[in-house]
């Protein structure tokens, strides 16, 4: 019998682990071993190419396995990086470390998701969703601030000391995700495991073709967070400049992160908002923000990130209730992985885009 508290808790503890980490300015680590912007550049890039290859087939894999499976197989690839990251004394193991971070990125990607979806689904509280899809964002932002301000003290134990603290991060992660209830799609098991490998990626892709409505919200969702993330990823460079202490940078992008948990919290708030007013309302607050950055003052730059977090949030929120409500089990992890492909592409356009207008602009 599936205990649904305890399931949904030990999905919220496992992000916990998963995101709280002191290695999350890892750019500023690689830079204070004395790796150039280009080797960084580099080391990112490898980051990209690996998960747009393995977005989709991670997504299959967790589908036709299991999503529990899947948890575990990212937490040991996250691991791998991490004994790696530790070893590493080049820009090669360097990248060979930031691969396996990209793999255990791919098939943790709307894996907890689709385990949420039908654990929800098996006790008859599918409604319950957008407020785990909101606490989740809660965590996630909580936790990427925390991390942030653990920024400085990462440099100062070293990066060894700071992935070895990741390293038993991912020990304890992997014994709470081995207490989950694992939740099957109700599928032909009879079929020889390439079969049900291809049928589900055929599958994913007649349902995407057919439901024009989800192909939208994914391309809305994900052009919005894109917009706002790389608001944020440009604020860190351009708020020094603005006259910002360098005390106060980490609060400031700690503060940010707090207007997407405001996001989150408020469009619970409003359950029968369509997603076209939401979609409407989110933009402005984005672009909003993105009109902030263009400001001499710091703190109405700090204020335009906070805004647009709040926009981006509230919109996942929505939007990833919806589309599960559209996916079908047995693809479920396999179309949330399409998802973020998209968004991945579009974070790959837009990113020398945007270094071009923030820089000129």
């Amino acid at each position: 019998m599936l205990d649904i508290k305890k399931q949904l808790s030990k999905l919220y503890s496992s992000s916990v682990l998963g995101n709280l980490s002191l290695t999350g300015a890892w750019v500023a680590i690689l830079a204070a071993r004395d790796y150039s912007l280009v080797e960084i550049g580099i080391a990112e890039t490898v980051f990209h190419i690996v998960s747009l290859i393995f977005e989709i087939p991670s997504g299959v894999l967790a589908d036709v396995f299991g999503r529990k499976k899947m948890l575990l197989v990212s937490t040991v690839m996250r691991m791998i990086g991490n004994v790696i990251m530790i070893l590493s004394d080049d820009l090669f193991t360097v990248c060979m470390s930031i691969a396996f971070m990209a793999l255990s990125y791919n098939f943790s990607s709307g894996t907890d998701e689709a385990l949420a979806y039908d654990s929800l689904k098996l006790s008859g509280q599918e409604s319950r969703f957008e407020k785990f899809c909101s606490n989740q964002l809660i965590i996630y932002r909580l936790c990427s601030g925390i991390s942030t301000l653990c920024a400085g003290f990462a440099l100062t134990i070293g990066h060894r000391i700071a992935y070895g603290t990741d390293l038993l991060t991912g020990i304890i992660q992997i014994a709470v995700l081995s207490t989950l209830h694992e939740i099957y799609a109700e599928t032909n098991s009879g079929e020889r495991v390439l079969c049900r490998l291809l049928n589900c990626f055929k599958e994913s892709f007649d349902f995407i073709k057919k439901e024009r409505k989800a192909i939208a919200l994914m391309l809305a969702n994900s052009f919005v967070g894109a917009i706002d993330i790389l608001l944020l990823f440009f604020l860190q460079a351009k708020l020094p400049e603005k006259g910002i202490p360098e005390w106060g940078l980490g609060f400031a992008l700690l503060f940010m992160e707090m207007g997407g948990i405001i996001g989150s919290k408020l469009i619970l708030k409003f359950p029968k908002a369509s997603c076209k007013t939401v979609f409407a309302v989110t933009s402005v607050l984005v672009l909003a923000g993105f009109a902030a950055e263009h400001s001499p003052l710091f703190y109405v730059m700090v204020l335009g990130g906070t805004i647009s977090a709040a926009g981006d949030d509230a919109l996942q929120v929505r939007t990833n209730a919806l589309l599960h409500d559209m996916f079908p089990s047995e693809q479920r992890a396999t179309l949330v992985s399409i998802e973020s492909f998209s968004f991945s592409v579009i974070m790959i356009v837009l990113s020398p885009l945007a270094g071009f207008v923030f820089t000129y602009w």
